[in-house]
């Protein structure tokens, strides 16, 4: 069995992350927390509001390893403290929405679009898919122009705007693979995929799908994150000395469920 945390980055109550049933896509015998962050935002579509929650995901992340997990997902698009998460981990495996989404993407078709809620979010996503070797592969962002809070409070409105900037995405730009660029879009997956005819893919469970493939990974080959380069590890004794935990982490997160 393998355990997996998966931390909203956000200040949500355990009733609304249940409400999302990530744990629907788990392997038999594996086992998913949901935990979310008390005091944060509802949402973090400004960098501000993800530099002020930052450090609780980090530290989540550091927590999860101490508790014995086997991974821990970040979830958010736009995969803050990815690289933190695995540089201050030794075995942990740490996974986020928009690279285990695009890499996924770019096994299933040539080109991908990214349907994202507002023009805001798109020049750090684009960002990202740089960052991981895609922009060749990239055909477009469609904007729904809906925020975070927006996704849920009409569903059915929410569904026409993904099937229409969708349509567009794949007859317009090319788009081969859909990609829902929020952890907000769960549950508008399959009548889309349905309806247009290509994959689509739901990052949330992307990065949940990631991470138990990566655990398989380590544990049978030993293949994990690389601890010689970009992903070395703090000295203990610093982080220790310098009571970096203790000032700057907010209490353990609420577990959901």
């Amino acid at each position: 069995m393998s355990r997996i945390l998966y931390i909203a980055p956000i200040g949500v109550d355990a009733a609304e992350l249940a409400e999302r049933d990530i744990a629907r896509c788990l392997l038999s015998g594996n086992e998913l927390t949901l935990v979310s962050l008390p005091g944060a935002p509802r949402h973090v579509e400004y960098h501000y509001y993800e530099t002020l929650v930052l450090p609780d995901v980090v530290h989540a992340i550091r927590d999860a390893e101490t508790a014995g997990y086997d991974a821990a997902v970040i979830g958010c698009f736009y995969d803050f403290g990815l690289h933190e998460g695995r540089e201050v981990t030794e075995r942990l495996v740490v996974t986020a929405p928009c690279e285990s989404s695009l890499l996924l993407a770019a096994s299933l078709g040539d080109t991908f679009s990214i349907i994202v809620g507002r023009r805001k979010w798109i020049p750090q996503m684009r960002a990202n898919v740089r960052l991981y070797g895609l922009e060749s592969r990239l055909a477009s962002f469609r904007a729904l122009e809906l925020g975070v809070p927006d996704y849920h409070t009409d569903e059915a409105r929410t569904a026409a705007r993904f099937l229409d900037a969708a349509r567009r995405a794949v007859a317009e730009d090319g788009a081969e693979v859909i990609v829902l660029g929020c952890t907000a879009s769960a549950g508008f997956y399959r009548d889309l995929q349905a309806r247009l005819g290509v994959p689509v893919i739901d990052a949330a469970l992307a990065a949940v799908k990631r991470a138990e493939h990566l655990i398989e990974l380590r544990d049978r080959f030993g293949w994990s994150h690389s601890k010689i380069g970009g992903y070395e590890s703090p000295p203990e004794a610093e982080i220790a000395a310098w009571c970096l935990r203790e000032t700057y982490a907010r209490p353990t997160p609420i577990v959901a469920g």
